[in-house]
């Protein structure tokens, strides 16, 4: 019996939890192949927008220059901070509270940590629960076994064959389900610490260069 077989035959119950773990791996999937792209792109859009932070000579220039690079998580970072300046600067003239430039930058990193982390509570849960699905379609599929050897009154591997078979079909969905979600959720959580400490060391060059403007 190949594979194809194997689905079309499953009674209802391997069936649906068949069903549910393709869906459940064709979606962690599809948020991984996304996730991938998104870190890609704020790690090369950080890295081009820091170049260009870097050689700017103020704030001003530093708002021209993000306007290239939306995509890149810093440039929200810088932001927040630099409407905080704007606010200060045009309403007294010069800075006031520097502690509220950093409440500011602060509030940019946690808002786009949280974008880069959406969609990841999505592949623990698939790693979580996917071998708990599939062993629950591996013990019906044993049952089932059971009892087609029970009704045939004799210990014949034609009987047991297509539970069995099913029990183990459903386990190994289960952990191809699993394994690849619970290595990405991994890899990107990796991904995103990584780029909250860039965030926080970018802070800190803001910070510098603020003080470098109105300072002298």
């Amino acid at each position: 019996m190949n594979t194809w077989e194997l689905v079309k035959e499953a009674k209802p119950v391997p069936m649906a939890v068949m069903v549910m773990l393709l869906l459940v791996s064709i979606l962690s999937w599809g948020i991984i192949f996304s996730k991938f792209s998104v870190f890609r792109s704020a790690r090369s859009g950080n890295h081009s927008f820091l170049r260009a932070f870097r050689r700017a000579t103020g704030m001003e220039a530093v708002a021209l220059a993000a306007e290239q690079f939306k995509a890149a998580p810093l440039v929200a970072v810088f932001d927040f901070g630099y409407e905080e300046v704007e606010r200060q600067v045009k309403s007294k003239g010069t800075l006031t509270n520097k502690l509220a430039i950093e409440r500011a930058l602060q509030l940019g990193i946690s808002e786009e940590l949280a974008h880069l982390e959406n969609n990841m509570n999505w592949l623990a849960t698939t790693a979580a629960i996917s071998p708990f699905i599939g062993l629950f379609g591996t013990v019906w599929g044993i049952i089932d076994a059971f009892t087609a050897l029970g009704q045939a009154g004799s210990a014949s591997l034609r009987a047991v064959a297509p539970g069995i078979s099913e029990a183990l079909f459903a386990t190994a969905l289960g952990l191809a389900a699993a394994i690849p979600a619970a290595i990405a959720y991994n890899y990107f959580s990796h991904m995103l610490k990584e780029q909250g400490a860039r965030m926080d060391d970018f802070s800190l060059e803001f910070l510098n260069l603020v003080e470098r403007q109105f300072e002298d």
